[in-house]
């Protein structure tokens, strides 16, 4: 029986749910054996108000996509977003433990853990770390140039790392619901890290870019270079708020606004140029979000490969020219791509999340050895392990 791997993004608007097999070829992506979705129910900006509620939408999505797949699911991957994700940055250093000083994979570790311990105990009240992520190594205070520095010879060790956070409650919520479905959490990621294995290239990693994923009530973004993720950031602000624009604006039910959103043309005689305005006023307000953030971590105008953007909110008409108007940055939407040997083709950039669960699930070695009241991995090796599979 092959293996399979599920896939769980619990957005505000939908939950959708992607079931995928292995690749045709270590070099594949997962197959898509099926999907499902559901409306949210019991979410608010991607907290959970009601764990019964969100647990019967779980379980009618989950349904629809076994049946696709024709799949008994048991055990899944969580995606965890929501404005309660967070991220901090901490520096950890540790003795180097051999008697010659050369530094060895055992000191990596004990660098990480004492750069968690460093963390300042007023940023992870009620936090729970989802991924710590090693940005850069030193070694006797001298930056190391690569991945990794083990083999070089120094009395100390250092790391700066990127702790990626959420909200410890929330993720208590997140899963419940979960096993209130029936189903177990063999482990959890950040949704917009998620999203990324499936939305951005090797290229796009590497030189440096921002994914923003317009989701309904949140807008999330997640800044890469070098290959590695380097900051991480949710907004309360999504697509509903360009629907309740337009239904302000016109006058008109949020369906019909709903409608106008993604360029249908009702009956009423609305002026395009209005339907423009208001649409386009309330994204330059989210991009500005955006652009701040990058000011803030000394990246604006600065990113090569530019904004690529998904979610459910990336299919709005001009998003592409006004982001890159507001950032100055090339600006496109995220062409998803699935394996060529999957049943199911993802319609629209709101499965990027699910999807790229799966591929989580399948990189990281074997999942069912993971709590799923912990949720956390070093997250280099992961990554670089996915990266080498598509390197010629």
């Amino acid at each position: 029986m092959q293996k399979t791997v599920t896939g769980i993004d619990v957005g505000s608007y939908q939950i959708k749910v992607v079931i995928a097999a292995p690749g045709d070829s270590p070099r594949d992506t997962p197959r898509i054996l099926g999907t499902g979705y559901a409306e949210s129910r019991g979410l608010k900006q991607g907290y959970i108000v009601s764990i019964d509620e969100v647990a019967r939408s779980i379980v009618a999505a989950v349904a629809q996509a076994s049946k696709a797949a024709r799949v008994k699911v048991k055990r899944v991957y969580l995606g965890v977003g929501g404005v309660g994700l967070e991220e901090a940055f901490s520096r950890g250093e540790t003795v180097v433990e051999r008697g010659d000083s050369e530094v060895t994979d055992r000191d990596i570790p004990r660098a990480i853990a004492a750069s968690e311990t460093a963390l300042a105990p007023s940023i992870m009240l009620n936090r729970k770390i989802i991924h710590t992520i090693p940005l850069h190594y030193f070694v006797d205070g001298v930056r190391v140039m690569g991945k990794s520095p083990v083999g070089m010879k120094g009395m100390r060790l250092s790391v700066e790392a990127l702790f990626v956070t959420c909200l410890e409650r929330h993720l208590d919520d997140l899963v419940e619901a979960v096993e209130r479905a029936g189903l177990e959490v063999d482990d959890v990621a950040a949704a917009p890290l998620a999203a990324s294995f499936v939305a951005l290239n090797n290229m796009q990693k590497r030189v440096g870019c921002v994914l923003a994923n317009i989701g309904s009530e949140t807008l999330s973004i997640i800044v890469f270079e070098d290959g590695l993720p380097i900051s991480i950031k949710v907004f309360p602000t999504g697509a509903a708020d360009i629907t309740n624009d337009l239904a302000l604006g016109l006058r008109i039910s949020p369906e019909e606004a709903e409608q106008l959103k993604h360029g249908a043309v009702l009956g009423a005689p609305f002026s395009k140029r209005k339907i423009d305005d208001l649409m386009s006023r309330r994204m330059q307000d989210m991009f500005k979000l955006v652009e701040s953030h990058l000011k803030k971590i000394g990246k604006d105008g600065l990113l090569p490969a530019g904004i690529i953007l998904t979610g459910g909110g990336s299919s709005v008409q001009t998003v592409s020219d006004l982001a890159k108007a507001v950032l100055r940055l090339p600006a496109r939407t995220a062409a998803l791509s699935e394996s060529a040997g999957s049943k199911v083709q993802m319609r629209d950039g709101s499965w990027a999340v699910a999807y790229g669960l799966t591929i989580w699930g399948f990189t990281q070695g074997n999942g069912l050895e993971v709590s799923s009241q912990s949720g956390m991995h070093d997250f280099i090796d992961i990554f670089w392990r996915f990266i080498k599979k598509l390197l010629p």
